[in-house]
């Protein structure tokens, strides 16, 4: 069996769990019930045992199509064939009693034209293909009882066989006529499968659903429909118990085909939060910028006193142990091994987590719900700890798992933590150590400006005595440390527009986060450019091109181009290979989040 290019898939979702749907009909990737669960579909990363479930034509294809429902994560997956035209509609449903909610699976498959023969085939590899399972059949379906406790069921209107560790079906379906197939949890029997007006109600509430979701949205400009597509695919990325949002759905997914730079993504990343909480309120998600706040706060909460006052990462629901393992027994997509489950990023040290933590805070200040005192008070103590330690060498934003440096980016966002904990502070009259935390900030600011741009290459650098180029510096201008239109952010703008032959960073406007040859990180291998950091540089241009109609032009068009890279769904994985392919894991909330403050802040600056 053939792996599918990882930009070939669709995900669907109900803020709880994500399912990977490709162009095949096959869902290739799921865990169950939560993101961070153990996988019961894996066919990603092991395409002999790791376990999908494909609904698809018997007949010969001339055409294939995925899109989505409009205004929803309803995905559509068309087949044509000579015989005849067939869908498969694929959602999870969205129970409004969050108490009561089961994840729950929903494959409608119809037949849109003349008559259509269908096989199906259901193959659970429990705990990511490392547990066996039993299989009962009966008139309702099948169900699949894992040896760590864990039931599911298939309901199905067809008869169900027993082939292997799975179970296959081949039925007959003529125009207008539908069937509606249910995966979930079952704690006996199998539940009887869903009428067809059952079924069509269901996709008529989550259509319904989505679209009052979507209506929220308050951009209107030039790319809505790009702007939209990113919104409702962070929503998929939201755990609704918590808050949470996790850096992807994935694990395992190779920044390089056959290379061991595979992560697991199930997590969520404090430094995040800035850019989630700008993204989502830019846009008139205030809701979720407001659960994500609250995720904050607790873990604020739980760390006041530690040594070290937060990790980067954690779990969806605070924990705090990620323990990193290899799964040796899978192949990894396409021969990309090790196979990492969890993320030993969680034992490093981090600086720039501390800005992006008080950025998020000041803007749900400024912009959503006023800060509590009692939240002010768990800050307090980090910013006297940030005054204390921000001189110390660390792994930086991007987590080399080589020796400590003296990150550019950690400094910076070291600043920023004291200049939004000074402005919180004054914007609210709360009581602070003004005079020490000014201090640090103007030292920070100074050390930077003497020691992290490089006179000789006329640029700001990764790290101090390291004239590397880092994409990083990108966001000085976004975070209001540098003016955008400075002449040192304008070299460095310039720096890292050069070909990565010509020692820049930017290649036919796809932007590389660093060159791993001239700034080794600690692993082999090379990896694509970073989606991200495209829209980053599209940003720092757009700003600094508010009074140059010629600079704005250029960051039009890089941004332009760089939405032609996205999948056939608007969606977009960690980063884009040397042949505009998909690489890292995917969806990433990284991503989205950036396309969003680029779309709404290059659109401002056009009208104006």
């Amino acid at each position: 069996m053939a792996y599918l290019p990882i930009g070939d898939y669709g995900i669907i979702g109900d803020m709880r769990t994500c399912a990977l749907v490709g162009k095949n009909g096959s869902i290739d990737w799921m865990c169950y019930p939560r993101f961070d669960s153990p996988s019961v579909f894996a066919k990603t990363l092991d395409d002999e045992i790791g376990g999908h479930f494909q609904i698809h034509p018997v007949h010969t294809l001339t055409n294939s199509k995925q899109f989505y429902w409009p205004e929803t994560n309803v995905l559509v997956t068309r087949f044509v064939c000579e015989e005849g035209v067939g869908e498969v509609r694929d959602f999870m449903t969205l129970d409004r009693d969050d108490d009561d909610h089961q994840t729950r699976v929903v494959r409608q498959v119809v037949c849109v034209r003349d008559e259509m023969n269908f096989q199906l085939a259901c193959h659970p590899a429990f705990d990511y293909a490392r547990g066996s399972h039993e299989i009962t059949l009966s008139e309702n379906g099948a169900v699949f009882e894992g040896g760590d406790g864990l039931r599911l069921s298939l309901s199905s209107p067809v008869s169900l066989e027993q082939s292997d560790a799975g179970v296959v079906a081949t039925f007959r379906l003529k125009q207008g006529e539908t069937l509606t197939f249910c995966f979930q949890e079952s704690q006996s029997e199998c539940a009887p499968p869903h009428t067809d007006q059952e079924g069509q109600l269901q996709f008529e509430d989550t259509v319904r659903y989505w679209r009052q979701w979507l209506a929220q949205c308050t951009y209107t400009g030039r790319w809505r429909g790009e702007v939209h597509r990113s919104a409702l695919a962070l929503k998929l990325l939201t755990y609704k118990p918590t808050g949470a949002i996790v850096a992807a759905p994935t694990m395992g997914l190779p920044e390089q085909i056959g290379g061991e730079r595979n992560w697991d993504y199930r997590y969520v990343w404090i430094r995040d939060a800035a850019f989630t909480l700008y993204g989502l309120m830019r846009v008139g998600f205030t809701e979720e910028a407001g659960a994500f706040m609250n995720w904050l706060y607790a873990r604020t909460q739980e760390e006041n006193g530690s040594e070290g006052p937060l990790q980067p990462l954690y779990t969806i629901d605070g924990e705090t142990e990620i323990a990193e393992i290899e799964l040796d027994h899978l192949k990894g997509y396409r021969e990309s091994k090790p196979v990492r489950l969890g993320n030993a990023a969680h034992e490093q040290f981090q600086l720039d987590m501390y800005g992006a933590l008080m950025d998020a805070v000041y803007l749900h200040n400024k912009h959503g719900q006023q800060v509590s005192y009692d939240f002010y008070t768990y800050l307090r103590p980090i910013l006297d700890w940030v005054c204390d330690n921000w001189q110390r060498k660390d792994d930086g934003i991007w987590e080399s798992r080589d020796e400590p440096q003296n990150h550019v980016y950690s400094r910076l966002m070291c600043w920023v933590a004291l200049d939004r904990g000074l402005r919180l502070a004054d914007k609210r009259s709360f009581p602070a150590p003004r005079e020490r935390w000014i201090k640090n900030r103007d030292a920070i600011y100074e050390e930077v400006q003497a020691q992290g741009y490089d006179e000789q290459i006329q640029a700001f650098t990764q790290a101090y005595d390291n004239p590397s180029l880092d994409a990083s510096a990108l966001i000085m201008p976004l975070v209001f440390f540098m003016a955008p239109s400075d002449p040192r952010m304008i070299n460095t703008i310039e720096a890292m527009r050069r070909h990565p032959e010509n020692g820049g960073l930017t290649e036919d406007s796809l932007v590389y986060r660093y060159n791993p040859d001239d700034s080794p990180d600690g692993l082999r291998g090379t990896e694509g450019s970073f989606n991200m950091c495209t829209f980053w540089l599209v940003e720092a241009m757009t700003r600094a091109g508010r009074n140059d109609p010629a600079y704005m032009n250029e960051a039009r068009l890089m941004f332009e181009r760089m939405l032609g890279y996205a999948n056939h769904l608007g969606l977009y994985a960690e980063e884009t290979g040397d042949r505009g392919e998909a690489l890292g894991n995917f969806p990433q909330a990284f991503t989205h989040l950036s396309l969003i403050s680029a779309a709404f802040n290059l659109n401002r600056y056009l009208d104006s």
